[in-house]
């Protein structure tokens, strides 16, 4: 018998022997919806947006119905007279569930009075909506699952952190089928040979590159989010969210025009939205952030304090100034670590705030665009946003009135 050191720990939900489409796909709906059952805030999470009653979850797999069909899953959630029920079709690697299969469960819910169809993929949506109608439709991607795990283990009492620890542990496993966002589709190539040779792309294949490029940067959230710990969202002004058609249309313009694709990511706690930009014809991606500056004190004190909380950064970040007229100087970080006065640029302009940027290269392949892009978000967080922080001095008037009602000393 081997030693001890060479033996594998017996796992809840293996990944060994999921090689086959069919098996990954049976394996990976039994986990999930076996945990949303046993690990009760988890599943009430996922449900309630749906219009799901706050009660435990129950959940069953294969599901066949009388026409002789079979879905991989069926939620119930019961309270009372009340009975809420969904269907779930399941999909590893990179399969969708195709249209036929969906408009097979929309039916079967239907008749029987069903009230969601639930379909889960690594397809990540540009935005996360239900779609409304006698059976309600909603998409979860694999890493909103994932990311829900994470939260709720945290929280959870030492069972269910046990039983959602296996549940993560599966899902980043490469042999689940899971949590693959690869493919920018198969009009990237000749895409991206047409912004470099600076020719219009087709309108149809521009629109499809902004829409995966919006389902990136919400996975990106996704990640950042599980990574840091707090909500990350896409940065979407009201007008946005209520008109997106307006926003992908701007969008394709920006991409035709420009060789451009952008989007933002805004951090709880952060001091600004992280700006993600990708340039198709200089092939890099930059991300940055902009921020204001104190409101008191020397612009060379304000240059001084931003390079101390970026102690850690590369000194290939690239760092801006703000003030009332507009930009004033910009300088890598290394330059400014060796003399500071270089941001400022006029003693007589005050330094007002500050951008701090970094550009890394994008990859060429369809499938390496998006890694790129992730990586060079994922990097940039824990490089600048991570350490930079909100200015929260005391004003001057506040400094002034507590001082004078400070008592003064005898004599």
């Amino acid at each position: 018998m081997s030693s001890e050191q060479h033996w594998h720990a017996a796992r809840l939900i293996p990944t060994s022997g999921g090689d086959r489409a069919g098996e990954q796909r049976r394996r990976a709906a039994s986990a999930l919806l076996a945990v949303m059952s046993a690990a009760d805030g988890f599943g009430r999470a996922l449900l309630r947006p749906l219009g799901a009653p706050d009660a435990p979850v129950r959940a069953y797999t294969e599901v066949p119905f009388d026409n002789g069909g079979v879905v991989d899953g069926v939620l119930r959630v019961v309270r009372g007279r009340r009975s809420w029920t969904a269907l779930v079709d399941v999909r590893t690697g990179a399969d969708e569930t195709p249209a036929q299969r969906l408009a097979d469960c929309l039916r079967v819910a239907r008749e029987q009075g069903f009230d969601a169809v639930i379909t889960l993929s690594n397809q990540v949506p540009p935005l996360p909506a239900p779609e409304p109608g006698e059976v309600l439709r909603q998409h979860w991607s694999w890493s909103e699952v994932l990311c829900e795990a994470v939260r709720r283990r945290e929280h959870a009492e030492a069972a269910q952190a046990w039983v959602l620890g296996e549940l993560i542990r599966y899902l980043v496993h490469p042999d689940s089928g899971t949590l693959r966002f690869d493919d920018m589709g198969p009009d990237w190539a000749p895409l991206r040979e047409a912004v470099r040779a600076g020719t219009p792309p087709p309108t149809p294949a521009a629109s499809d590159a902004v829409l995966r490029f919006e389902a990136l940067l919400r996975l990106s959230a996704l990640e950042l989010g599980r990574e840091a710990g707090v909500g990350v969202t896409p940065a979407l002004t009201r007008r946005e969210l209520a008109d997106p058609t307006s926003r992908v249309a701007a969008q394709v313009a920006r991409l035709t025009a420009e060789g451009r694709l952008a989007g933002g990511l805004r951090i709880a706690g952060a001091v600004g939205a992280l700006r993600v930009t990708a340039d198709l014809r200089a092939d890099l991606v930059t991300c940055h952030v902009d921020f204001d500056g104190p409101a008191e004190g020397r612009s060379s004190t304000k240059v001084g304090r931003l390079v101390r909380q970026l102690s850690g950064a590369p000194d290939t970040v690239l760092l801006e100034t703000f003030t009332r007229r507009g930009r004033g100087a910009a300088e890598s970080l290394g330059a400014v670590r060796r003399d500071p006065a270089l941001l400022v640029a006029d003693p007589m302009r005050e330094v007002r705030g500050f951008r701090v940027a970094r550009s890394t290269p994008l990859e060429a392949g369809r499938d390496a665009f998006a890694g790129s892009v992730l990586a060079a978000v994922t990097a940039f967080y824990r490089d600048v946003v991570r350490d930079l922080r909100p200015w929260t001095g005391v004003p001057l008037t506040a400094r002034t009135a507590a001082s004078a009602a400070r008592p003064t000393s005898p004599g």
